[in-house]
């Protein structure tokens, strides 16, 4: 009987081991990019995986193309992005270097077989937009139904929600909590802060230091943010000193952020180099902030 008790202890603690000793959650980053069609930094976007199931956020350039390159179909490791799987996605602000990529987050994921309707969860006008693209590619998806190739009528499909400050999604994987930030003259810009089975995510998307980033930073694992370089700041004038002061997120002020949140790590994107190398921007940050920092670039992973 001992031994049976044992042998049972024994496997607990491996199955235990098993489902919650590896990290269940990768961080992807599809695209590090900013506005300026800079060809090594495609466009604005994140993943999410967790387990096998993919949540998005923001839709730049490349989008698509940048998941599929992480799955195994084209030689990656990542399952879960595999894009017929590709079903959430979320939109921090409706600026065109974050959304460009919306009709192909809608239609390509179809064409390789995704069967069920995409849900999207964006601020105010993503209804509108989401209307306006089903619209403009109507006769492409009335081919595609119509005609000999084989298409179900449910992937093209999109479920378009307008969202405010809170609980914005939760399923058995994931809690997703929305909060404004404060992107210039936007009135609705948005952060995420994603709470998964072993990590708290949280993205700024577009955003000039705020007490609400700060507020939903802090004790993340990971804190993925924007940056500009302060150096190149100083080198531009005075309009667009303050254009990228009441818009976007300097190297000293994250540092500043931080120190003060205090995230098991901050992964940049987003990232303005004007000049700047990665070491020059990680150098920067470091004079507010001591902890550890990374400059992403497309197709990095973390866990």
């Amino acid at each position: 009987m001992l031994r049976m008790i044992q042998k049972s202890i024994l496997i607990s603690i491996l199955v235990s081991y098993v489902l919650f000793g590896q990290s269940r959650t990768t961080l992807v980053v599809l695209g590090s990019g900013n506005p300026n069609p800079d060809p090594f930094h495609s466009g604005c976007s994140i993943a999410i995986v967790v387990d096998e199931t993919p949540y998005i956020i923001d839709f730049g350039p490349g989008v698509i193309r940048q998941a599929a390159a992480l799955s195994p179909r084209y030689g990656g490791t990542i399952a879960g992005l595999d894009v017929k799987r590709i079903k959430r996605a979320f939109l921090t602000h409706l600026h065109s270097d974050h959304t460009t990529g919306y009709p192909d987050l809608i239609l390509t994921p179809w064409v390789m077989g995704r069967d069920e309707a995409l849900n999207v969860y964006g601020p105010e006008g993503i209804v509108k937009m989401t209307k306006n693209i089903l619209e403009a590619y109507s006769e492409d998806i009335r081919y595609r139904l119509y005609g000999l190739e084989p298409a179900n009528n449910h992937g093209w499909r999109v479920n378009a929600f307008d969202i405010d400050e809170g609980m914005i999604y939760s399923d058995s994987l994931v809690k997703v909590e929305a909060f404004r930030v404060q992107h210039g003259s936007w009135p609705n810009a948005y952060g995420f802060r994603f709470t998964t089975p072993d990590k708290v995510i949280v993205i700024s998307g577009d955003t000039a230091p705020c007490n609400n980033m700060l507020k939903y930073a802090m004790g993340a694992d990971i804190l993925v943010h924007e940056v500009y370089s302060y150096s190149g700041w100083l080198t531009k004038n005075d309009f667009w000193r303050k254009y990228h002061k009441a818009n976007h997120t300097s190297t000293l002020e994250l540092g500043e952020l931080a120190a003060k949140a205090h995230p098991g790590l901050v992964v940049c994107y987003h990232t303005l180099y004007w000049g700047a190398t990665d070491k020059d921007l990680i150098a920067e940050v470091a004079t507010k902030y001591d902890g550890d920092v990374v400059i992403s670039h497309c197709l990095q992973t973390f866990k």
